[in-house]
Parts: C-alpha cells; structure tokens; sequence
C-alpha cells in the first residue's frame, strides 16, 4: 500500500501552516486557570528554530533524541523539531524510575533529550547521563540546560522542511513493560499516515473536532488518537494540566472524540454514582422527559456533552460499564491493538459493535488464529521490528508477516474478535488445571466498588484474587466498621455470583482486599493503568499462604 507522501505528518503540519495559519492547533494549560494558545503557524515556526538548532550539533542522520515529560504543546513541537532535523523521536514515560529512564536512553542510544513538564525531576534527573545534551521547556523543572524559549528566540528556522520518506524510521515507541523490560518498537513515517485513514472514513473526523490530551504521549494510543489524527485532520488539542485539574479541563475542552482506559470510565462512573446512587438514577432515567435532562446535566458536569466518538481500549471493558454509559447515551466503541501494529487492528464503527467484543479488523488488517487460537494480525502499521532485538523480532512475527499478538481469541459469526485471554498469562494450579485469567478479572470488575483485580494462585488448589477497592471506599472502611462489613457482604454476593459463571477449576477460593492504591508511581499498574501481573505477584506473593489459610470469602489485607 503506497502512502500519498501529502499525507505524511510534516507536510499535513505544513498544509495547515498554509491554509490556516491564525486558527489554534494546541492550547496549553499554564497554571491558575490560564492557557496559552498555539497557532499552526506559530507551532511550525516553532518547530522549526528548534530543528535549525538541534542540527548545529552535526549529530548523523537518524540520531535517537529523545522527550521525557508530560503531555504539552511542547512535547508535540519536540517532535516534530527532531523529525524537521533528521532524526528519530524516543519518548520516555514521564513517571519512570531513574533507573528505567536511564534503560531507555542508554538502549537508544538517545544523544540528546528534551526534560519537560515533570512531577519528579528531582527522583528522575540520575537516569539522564551528563553526555546526554539536555533541553528543557517554559513548564519544566528548574534546570540549567538551554531553554526552548531561548532557542526560538537566538536561533533562525530551518530554510527549507525536508522531506522524509515514508519508509524512513520516525520513533521508537517503548512498551510498558508489562512483561519484562520494554521493547523499542521501530515505526516508520507511513505508519502516521495510514492510522488516520480509519479514523476519517469510520468516523467523519475534521477539522471541527476537538481532543483532550492526557493519556501519556509516550504510549502508543496517544501517538495515535492524538498526534496522528491531528496532524492528519487539523483537530484543536487540549493539554490537561494535571489530576487535580482534569475534570475542570475536560470541561474547558469539551472533546468532540475522546478515548479512555477503562478504569478511568470506571473512574467517572463511580464519580456519578457518589453523588447520585444507582437507584436513583436508575429511576430518573425511566421517566422520558427528566431522563434527557439528567443525562445532559451529568455529561456536561464532566466535559462529555458535546463527545460524538467515545473509545475505550488498553484492556478489557466490562460489558457492565458499556452498558452503563450507553444508559447515558455514550456509546462506547472498543478497540483493539498493540504497540507493535501502532493500534491498528480492530475495533467497532457506531452501531456495529457487540458488548464483550472487540470488533472486526480495520480496512487493511488481516486477522487470523492460530492452531492454538492466538490472535495473529498483519496490518499495514506493523511494526519495522523492535530496536537492537532481532531474535525477538523474528519472535513476534511469522514468515509471512503476521504479528504474534499473546492473545487468544474467538471470533463470532460476524467475524467479530472477542479476547479470550492472553497465551502467556495462563497459569497452572495444584490440580493439574490451566486458569486465564482475564476473562476471570473482567467479570470481578462489573462490582462497582472493584477499581482493579489480578487474579492469582499458581500451585495453589483454587485460585483467588486481589482486589483494589477506590481510595474513598478504603477511607470509608477506616472510618466505620459498617461500611467494612457492609462492602464484605456485597463483595462476598459478588464472588458468588461470578463463580456461578466459570468452569469449577477456575472459581475463586477467595478476594483479598489490598490496602493501597496499585498506582504508576509504586510500580503495580503502567501508565495506561494495566495491571502488572508480575510485579502484583512479587509485592503480595509471600502473604498468599497466610491469607489462603483464613479460609474466608473476603480477606481484608
């Protein structure tokens, strides 16, 4: 498939410099409730002194620079000023150790690096090596290495935008590490390219629409949803400033299409329900008249009033939380992808989708099982391969082109994808029985007080889960012994209720209340809040005996 080289992301950056050089292509939170605005125009000149700069240093064609910070304005005209330069973009999530950031330059061997927007330099600055040169943006911590602002200002823009080819490297996207180190995953300027495609024939995208950016840039859903289909489309993008401000940017932005993790739906939904308990809404939606009233107030509380595109991907989505904003009038349409395949494998079109699956392959995606029933994907977005890892490139793909997912799935008679487990999570208990536990763990999560869950029990008769109740439900249990007992008792109809749904080798002995937030920060879930399934077994592991021996339905840790 041969890619229009108009369509490639500097020269889309490029025609809307051109065609609409005032309109706001970014607008950045500064603190206090203040914005800055970016023109396209201002966002290309930009770009551009950055490049001239970035290309005194004579480093060769291809040289890694790489971007740790936050989602901003900046981290977007970073990349494109290393693009403008001649080189490959490395992002770098903003909440890594020092020794993980440190993994990353090292292995791409990063000559330079953009410090920007960070909630913890001051823990992180080790990983970056004093060879490494440095820049830092208006929102960055105090530092001293060269300003972005004061390279725009002493520093002439590049004279001419090269042309980069579309099968030139553009970035090297890590994965998350959910399952070892993380992998550089190689994706060509096409790749930016051909993503979008799907987006405007599925979806009517223009240059209308309006996102909020927020899930980390560094991730390869955000690289898709965000960058790509802005450069492509001439969307206005919003930064969020920070947790604390999200809801309150969510509703300064009022995003035409919107995509989230799924706990973060959870997270909203659970919002609405402290504030008005299911019953009540439940009764408030039969009435046809109050129902759009209420569903308009509730939408518009959290900036989704104008949304016309609501995604949701990263992990499984709980039917229960499909229906529950479908009940709202949010139709939620999942997707599905990898880093490897930058996202583009399948997912439903408005009306199409089916709760529980993932849809059909895009336009351009082949799909099929293997005799083991592992999802295999050839998709024009496959990956180049993973940076310095031959062996585990030849690994992931087969002799004729296809990606190794690790997932296992079914599809139904539509042709419709449902993921059934991942092939390297299985897990084997005393008896001799396989459990997966996805499938498992998705059905725990339809309780609304189960913010997260990792089911568990290798060598153990039963498996068992733990379970991460929201912060407000642990405060609540600290502060009353009813609320205690009473979460125990809806968690205990919980766990019977989804035994009731499983083979008997896969019901759950017990749940295990955890007493902290699994969070970015301490290691347990990656930035797209995925559970960490190995590390949760390395935290917890040495309590699994004492806890299985209390013999209770629900154990408090």
């Amino acid at each position: 498939m041969l890619t229009n080289p108009d369509h490639l992301p500097l020269a889309r950056l490029q025609q809307w410099a051109r065609e609409r050089p005032d309109a706001t292509f970014l607008t950045q939170p500064m603190g206090d409730g203040k914005t800055e605005n970016y023109s396209f125009g201002r966002v290309l000149d930009e770009s551009r002194r950055v490049a001239a700069y970035l290309q005194r240093f004579n480093w060769p064609p291809g040289s890694r620079i790489a971007i740790l910070s936050k989602n901003c304005a900046h981290w977007l005209m970073s990349d494109f000023a290393i693009w403008m330069a001649g080189h490959v973009s490395v992002p770098i999530y903003p909440t890594l150790t020092a020794d993980s950031v440190k993994l990353v330059l090292e292995h791409s061997e990063a000559v330079a690096c953009f410090v920007g927007k960070l909630d913890a330099w001051p823990e992180m600055q080790a990983g970056v090596p004093s060879n490494v040169h440095a820049i830092s943006y208006p929102l960055s911590p105090d530092t001293p290495f060269p300003s972005w602002d004061d390279i725009v200002r002493e520093t002439e823009p590049l004279a001419t935008v090269p042309t980069r080819a579309a099968d030139e490297l553009a970035t090297l996207i890590y994965t998350s590490g959910t399952t070892g180190n993380p992998k550089g995953v190689m994706h060509p300027f096409s790749t930016f390219a051909k993503a979008p495609e799907i987006v405007r024939d599925g979806f009517g995208a223009s240059s209308d629409d309006r996102l909020l950016s927020y899930l980390p840039l560094a991730h390869v859903a955000e690289r898709v949803f965000v960058e790509a289909n802005a450069l492509a489309f001439g969307f206005h993008v919003y930064f969020a400033d920070s947790l604390d401000t999200f809801v309150q940017d969510l509703v300064r932005a009022r995003p035409t299409m919107f995509f989230s993790v799924p706990r973060l739906w959870t997270k909203f939904q659970q919002g609405v329900q402290s504030k008005l308990p299911q019953k009540k809404l439940d009764l408030l939606l039969k009435i046809p008249l109050v129902n759009r009233l209420i569903t308009q107030k509730i939408l518009k509380g959290l900036g989704l009033d104008a949304v016309r595109f609501a995604g949701g991907g990263a992990s499984p989505m709980p039917p229960s939380l499909i229906d529950w904003w479908a009940s709202l009038g949010i139709e939620i349409v999942e997707v599905y992808g990898m880093t490897e395949n930058f996202g583009l494998s399948h997912g439903s079109f408005p009306g199409d989708g089916r709760v529980g699956y993932v849809g059909r392959p895009w336009p351009g995606v082949e799909c099929k099982l293997s005799d083991s029933n592992e999802v295999l994907v050839k998709s024009p977005t496959t990956m180049l391969g993973y940076f310095r890892e031959d062996e585990k490139t030849r690994e992931a793909l087969t002799d004729d082109g296809f990606l190794r997912t690790g997932d296992l799935g079914a599809f139904d008679e539509a042709g419709r994808l449902r993921i059934t487990g991942r092939a390297r999570e299985q897990f084997k208990t005393s008896k001799g029985k396989f459990v997966s536990p996805a499938p498992i763990e998705n059905k725990l999560q339809q309780h609304d007080k189960i913010e997260a869950c990792c089911v568990a029990g290798v060598s153990f008769p039963q498996p068992f889960a733990l379970v991460m109740l929201p912060q407000e439900a642990l405060d609540a249990v600290k502060a009353s012994v009813n609320a205690k007992e009473s979460i125990s008792r809806s968690l205990t109809e919980h766990l019977e209720a989804v035994n009731a749904q499983i083979d008997p080798h896969e019901r759950l002995d017990f749940l295990v209340v955890v007493a902290e937030q699994w969070t970015v920060e301490n290691g347990l879930v990656t930035p797209t809040l995925k559970v960490k399934r190995n590390e949760i077994e390395k935290v917890y592991g040495a309590a699994f005996e004492r806890w299985a021996a209390q013999k209770a339905a629900v154990v408090w840790a």
